[in-house]
């Protein structure tokens, strides 16, 4: 089996926490500060309009594999999507852990959507009721982002609809604690995050798990 186990994406969401706080931590932050009395319901909104999103890409990118490609010609294509994700991994731990920028050139691609997709957020902010919270976590989920990158080539690589959603809901829930504690601490997370230490340990964490899966394809292959 090629594809990139869901545990795997579970913890590639949860260890790359601290790439996350970056990207989604100013809406979530001001989230929590808007309504003080009932952010964790908010937050909670907010993820789950986010989580679906990525589910929504997974079935995409799952679907437009498994559309036209019979099995033997879908095979050497899944393999080399099998390795990109894994190297793209790699590279993120590298980002997280400050050795190197290159996944942020990845995230580029997706700017131009973006551009198309950011004024709708307006709309939503300062969010005020789970429905806006909702709408706007679904918008923040096409965010150009290499960690939610690394897990789609992985949902594209596992051939399926199906497969494409559960690869992505299992990187969402791994992302989900992270966004959380940032609602509920977001001035102590911060801190914590730009801790040299502990951006090398999500770093090389994230890299080891990109690099066990090369290995396990290695070594079944030779």
């Amino acid at each position: 089996m090629l594809e990139i186990s869901l545990l795997s994406l579970f913890l590639a969401g949860l260890l790359g926490g601290v790439h996350c706080l970056g990207m989604c931590g100013g809406i979530v932050t001001a989230i929590s500060l808007g309504r003080p009395r009932q952010p964790l319901w908010l937050l909670l909104c907010y993820n789950l309009g986010r989580i679906a999103s990525y589910a929504a890409i997974g079935a995409l990118l799952g679907g437009l594999a498994q559309w036209g490609l019979n099995q033997a010609a879908y095979r050497p294509l899944q393999l080399g999507l099998f390795v990109a994700a894994n190297v793209l991994m790699i590279l993120l731990g590298l980002y997280l852990a400050g050795w190197s920028a290159a996944i942020t050139r990845i995230e580029h691609l997706g700017r131009p959507l973006w551009r198309r997709l950011q004024p709708l957020t307006r709309r939503y902010l300062p969010v005020r009721t789970p429905w806006q919270a909702m709408l706007a976590g679904a918008i923040w989920g096409w965010l150009p982002c290499g960690l939610v990158y690394t897990a789609s080539i992985a949902a594209l690589a596992s051939g399926s609809a199906l497969h494409g959603t559960e690869v992505m809901l299992a990187f969402g829930l791994g992302t989900l604690p992270n966004l959380l504690l940032m609602g509920l601490f977001a001035s102590r997370l911060q801190q914590l995050k730009q801790q040299r230490p502990v951006r090398i340990a999500a770093g090389l964490a994230v890299m080891a798990l990109g690099g066990w899966h090369l290995w396990t394809l290695l070594t079944s292959t030779v």
